[in-house]
């Protein structure tokens, strides 16, 4: 193997695994969420933050961390993003009570922010033009299997450890991955751009406001002051941002993206699926743990058809794509999701089996 394609292998198999141990914390602490409210004695609003803490932080701060890579070495913050995630799970593992496991979740969801999109731009630098697309598919579906695998990974931890240790695993990894990454890695840079601080301040504002409100509305009520000023505030956070971005020489969000249909529907459909996807699978954990008796491993498992479903299908899906245009197949998977759903809503109770679920 010539010394130029081992480092492409290098760089693929490191960016890879990161993007994975980052990937698979978004779903692995699903089946812990039971045990986490006995252990820890945390309420309803501690679990959701527990969730939440990570995919907010993640998604206020990945979007500058092209600019953080391309400004400061984008080898360098990746292993800085390796180094901040595996503390992280280090606090979180130690966690005494509900509010430092939040705590730790947040600075987490900050390390996986500079993991994951440079582990994929640390491969489409590695890599020819050629190549790059066999790659970033290769990247793609490891991703892909760390998300399918996530509750059925904390269910098998869960079923002879402690909860601790779906926070535990990610540390040697995270230690192997870090000088490994030093000694394999190419450094690289690209432009410099400033770095949109107001917009990342806005933004991430605006978007716990958001979260906050519903978060506290079962406890407050809807009509609280508390809710109110708080849903009330992230409308008024983010639209000052949208403003922002606007005028901003460096924006963290090219608004002009967003005139181009296709890119701004497809952000749309991404933002409710998601949306809806870790609303109820939040929900349909507990069901099965709580409600139905199952054990964290067999929820898991049970979980797995659901999850690993787009593995499978996205390849499919976006050959067809390519062949017949992208409009029949966002509106039929977004149909799809909404009936699967709503049969969920409809059957979910005390005494449902899981065949109707």
């Amino acid at each position: 193997m010539t010394t130029e394609s081992s480092r492409r292998t290098w760089t693929l198999v490191l960016a890879s695994l990161g993007g994975f141990m980052a990937t698979l914390d978004t779903l692995v602490v699903a089946t812990a969420l039971p045990v986490l409210r006995v252990d820890l004695g945390a309420s309803l609003a501690d679990l959701e933050w527990t969730v939440n803490a990570y995919n907010l932080a993640l998604a206020c701060l990945i979007p500058t961390a092209a600019a953080l890579g391309d400004r400061f070495g984008r080898r360098r913050m990746y292993v800085a993003g390796l180094a901040v995630f595996t503390a992280a799970s280090v606090a979180a593992a130690l966690a005494p009570g509900a509010g430092e496991l939040v705590a730790a979740r947040a600075v987490q969801g900050a390390g996986a922010a500079l993991v994951l999109p440079l582990s994929l731009t640390l491969i489409s630098d590695a890599f020819p033009a050629a190549k790059r697309g066999a790659a970033i598919g290769l990247w793609g579906g490891v991703s892909g299997v760390a998300v399918a695998a996530g509750p059925v990974v904390g269910g098998v931890i869960l079923e002879g450890l402690a909860w601790q240790w779906i926070f535990w695993i990610n540390v040697p990894i995270g230690v192997v991955l870090i000088p490994l990454s030093l000694l394999k890695l190419r450094e690289s840079r690209g432009p410099r751009p400033q770095l949109d601080l107001p917009g990342l301040v806005l933004a991430g504002a605006g978007l716990f406001l958001l979260t906050w409100g519903p978060v506290r509305a079962p406890e407050r009520g809807w009509d609280s002051g508390e809710v109110v000023v708080a849903l009330a505030g992230g409308v008024v956070l983010m639209a000052a941002f949208v403003v922002r971005e606007r005028r901003a020489p460096y924006p963290m969000v090219p608004l002009g993206y967003f005139r181009n249909r296709v890119f701004g529907a497809v952000n749309v459909v991404a933002f409710l699926q998601f949306l809806s996807l870790f609303g109820a699978l939040f929900l349909f954990v507990q069901l099965m743990q709580t409600a139905l008796g199952y054990s964290p491993l067999e929820a898991g498992v049970r979980i797995l058809p659901w999850t690993a479903t787009p593995v499978l299908v996205a390849p499919i899906a976006g050959a067809l794509a390519d062949r017949y245009g992208n409009r029949p197949f966002l509106v039929g998977g977004m149909a799809l999701q909404a009936v699967g759903l709503g049969w969920v809503a409809a059957v979910a109770d005390v005494g449902v089996g899981y065949g109707e679920l």
